[in-house]
């Protein structure tokens, strides 16, 4: 949650300046997207202690023989695997939607894993909102059109969030 707070506030600590043509002042409306998390950072750390004892075990029983040596690289590889797709995980969730509505303006900030920033607005008064329950890509298939494009928002939330 730390990491979203910097991306909703500029350098010095004060909100992020409005879009290119977005009315003066604050949004009417403002709402920051992200996935969901289940495992906090320390439940990361406190996972790999756990999977790295329960790896270890094994080797209790070849201490000092030949065969620890040959079990050993392959409890290093899988640690080393587990730790690496973990950070990933953590890493594709910094993914982040945020949605501002003036009364002239809507728009969709997204800010992708890899820093790439996707942005579209369009005028509240002819954009249009559809779920599609069934039949979409996902369940509850969110879009909103406007502008000439039709963006989905929220993709990686569930079907109940969206």
């Amino acid at each position: 949650m730390d990491d979203l707070q910097d991306l909703r506030t500029g350098a010095g600590g004060e909100p992020p300046a409005p879009p290119l043509g977005a009315p003066p002042g604050p949004p009417l409306w403002s709402a920051t997207l992200w996935p969901h998390r289940s495992m906090p950072r320390r439940g990361f750390r406190l996972m790999m202690i756990g999977a790295a004892a329960v790896m270890l075990i094994p080797l209790g029983a070849v201490t000092g023989t030949r065969v620890m040596w040959f079990i050993l690289p392959f409890v290093a590889i899988d640690l080393a695997l587990l730790w690496w797709l973990m950070a990933r995980n953590y890493r594709e969730g910094t993914l982040t939607e945020e949605v501002q509505v003036w009364p002239g303006m809507i728009t969709v900030e997204r800010r992708e894993p890899g820093g790439a920033v996707r942005r579209w607005h369009a005028n509240p008064y002819w954009v249009r909102v559809a779920l599609t329950p069934e039949g979409g890509k996902v369940e509850n298939y969110l879009t909103l059109a406007g502008n000439g494009r039709v963006i989905e928002l929220g993709a990686f939330l569930s079907p109940d969030e969206r």
